[in-house]
């Protein structure tokens, strides 16, 4: 009786969650179709890019901010903490390509913080002239209107800052995969969801453009120097100054080059631990998420019934149309379609995990994460 009553209880939220996933992806579809922002007028810019080895394809990421459609100045700077960081030569190239461009380097090796991001943003803000601020990820691939987009967006009344929801785009290789898929069918669907229903104001590493003044209004990077989601605390700090974050209808992408599952599982484990941290309730309620796994359980401890079965098969074939809704959406198919079960599976595992991770992996340092969120030597 207890286990046909957890077996049919298992059914019955994997039922919920595909429900759930019908949602994100109707949302998915109609957030992508908005009109894109526009500004009257293209103030000058600074984009702020904080950098830390040269992985494979940097060089072509970092060109794409080269050569925006964007009528107003762009300054671009880009920072490193160490004057033997390969990026460097790549910064230089840059430099040689676009001389008509104005591309800054920061080489400054000062640690403000356990954030060592954070750290190289207090540093490279000194050097940044323009009050229109763009901070982006390192492995952030932007379209050539990104800087025009995301300026119109900021230019709305009430906006305080604006992000970027992103996909995941693989390197190669099985790891790098999954990681791509737990991106665009896992985090970003929910993320549109979440924002559509007015559940969350998400602020991602992506994209944060902000002016000057309202930064400085928050602290300044120095303020969450000692955060592990210094993304998140920006845009929370920006919500208590009573202004809004806009997320504009594009996608830019995340590259994926996880080249093992210890990169993979270490990645998924801190991401989980920064969201749990942020919203307790919310990252446990997310179970629903995984109905594929769920229906595996539930159908197991109703002894693969029938009934079972057929609800099984229909789950499989509902997650297989929700990746096709999704790549056509955001036009960025991630992972082969055979790989949704194993996507499914991998990340529900990690998510239960995740709720006994109290450390984190990140650069080459363990850290506790105290319940404020910041970092904490080991």
């Amino acid at each position: 009786m207890v286990t046909t009553f957890a077996g049919w209880t298992l059914v019955g939220l994997s039922l919920l969650g595909s429900l759930y996933a019908s949602l994100a992806c109707a949302a998915t579809l109609a957030w992508l179709k908005r009109p894109r922002p526009t500004a009257r007028v293209a103030p000058d810019v600074t984009v702020i890019k904080p950098l830390c080895g040269a992985p494979p394809g940097l060089a072509a990421i970092l060109d794409r901010f080269c050569v925006q459609d964007y009528a107003g100045a762009v300054q671009i700077v880009f920072g490193v903490h160490d004057s033997a960081d390969p990026a460097i030569a790549i910064v230089r190239d840059l430099q040689r390509a676009h001389p008509d461009r104005d591309i800054a380097l920061m080489v400054d090796p000062r640690i403000h913080g356990a954030n060592l991001k954070a750290s190289n943003l207090i540093n490279i803000i000194k050097t940044a002239r323009h009050e229109v601020l763009i901070l982006s990820d390192a492995d952030i691939v932007v379209e050539t209107d990104y800087i025009r987009t995301v300026v119109g967006a900021l230019a709305q009344p009430g906006v305080g800052l604006v992000s970027c929801l992103y996909v995941g785009r693989e390197r190669t290789g099985l790891w790098s995969q999954l990681s791509a898929m737990a991106i665009t069918y896992q985090f970003m669907p929910g993320a549109i969801l979440g924002k559509a229903g007015r559940l969350a104001e998400p602020c991602f590493g992506s994209t944060i453009a902000i002016r000057a003044d309202v930064l400085a209004r928050t602290g300044g990077f120095a303020a969450f120097a000692d955060h592990l989601a210094d993304d998140y605390e920006i845009g929370a700090a920006v919500r208590r100054l009573g202004l809004k974050i806009a997320l504009p209808p594009i996608t830019v992408a995340h590259i994926c080059d996880e080249a093992d599952a210890r990169a993979l599982i270490e990645r998924e484990l801190r991401w989980g631990r920064v969201v749990r941290q942020i919203s307790p309730l919310g990252y446990a309620g997310s179970l629903i998420t995984y109905p594929l796994p769920l229906m595996v359980l539930g159908a197991a401890l109703l002894g693969f019934s029938g009934a079972a079965m057929l609800l099984l098969l229909a789950t499989l074939a509902s997650r297989l149309v929700f990746k096709l809704a999704i790549d056509f959406a955001a036009k960025a198919p991630a992972g082969r379609w055979w790989l949704m079960p194993v996507s499914d599976t991998l990340a529900f595992g990690l998510f239960l995990a995740s709720f006994g991770v109290n450390r984190v992996d990140w650069r080459g340092a363990r850290f506790r994460v105290s319940r404020e969120g910041a970092l904490l030597p080991s």
